[in-house]
């Protein structure tokens, strides 16, 4: 199988985000207050729309395959962090639990 150079793209940006999503935690924070974790996310989501109007704009196709991958990523860390939530609730129901 030939790895496309996209694919390589696509697949480092999803490993990129992953490190972020992991680096600030992403169900707690990871050394850091919560008002500083909401903060690096919401500059983790700004810094991916710049990306993307970048890559939009200038027609970059390198950058829309290496924003694939980071959509991925962060699909995943999403996900992951939802299910988290689903295991709390769980452990103790609440008037949301079925």
């Amino acid at each position: 199988m030939d790895l496309d150079v996209n694919l390589i793209l696509a697949l480092v940006g999803f490993v990129v985000m992953m490190g972020i999503l992991g680096g600030i935690g992403i169900n707690k924070p990871r050394g850091m207050s919560v008002k500083m974790w909401c903060a690096g996310y919401l500059a983790v989501a700004i810094g991916f729309d710049i990306l993307a109007l970048i890559g939009l704009i200038g027609g970059f196709i390198w950058l829309t395959y290496l924003l694939v991958g980071l959509s991925a990523g962060a699909a995943t860390g999403l996900g992951i962090h939802v299910m988290h939530h689903i295991n709390e609730e769980n452990e103790h129901a609440s008037i949301m639990g079925i």
